[in-house]
């Protein structure tokens, strides 16, 4: 099975072809519907490990944009004893759901 470990946002995500996983929202302003990630971690391909000092050179992840949704509501409650301070916040984070197309390699000339 072949698998990688991409970096976004401060993030560590395993992919792994054809598989669909949220990331924080991307933002695209420019219309595309395929993303490259070259910042990639680990590589696993058929039990040989390659790992990145940060990254592994030469391996992307190209994917294609899904859609966008957002996650569930994250209430913050602040309260101060005694001085009758209540104040209750709330936030929903934005995501973008990927699909994983294709994990390429540099091909070894052995």
């Amino acid at each position: 099975m072949k698998y990688a470990v991409l970096a976004h946002n401060g993030n560590q995500y395993k992919v792994v072809e054809g598989e669909e996983i949220l990331l924080d929202r991307l933002g695209q302003k420019d219309g595309k519907k395929t993303i490259e990630f070259s910042e990639v971690l680990l590589l696993a391909d058929d039990g040989k490990r390659k790992i990145g000092t940060p990254f592994v050179k030469g391996v992307k992840v190209t994917a294609s944009i899904v859609g966008e949704e957002k996650g569930k509501k994250v209430r913050v409650a602040k309260y101060k004893a005694k001085s009758r301070y209540r104040k209750v916040i709330g936030a929903r984070p934005k995501y973008t759901r990927i699909k994983v197309t294709k994990i390429t390699s540099p091909t070894s000339s052995k």
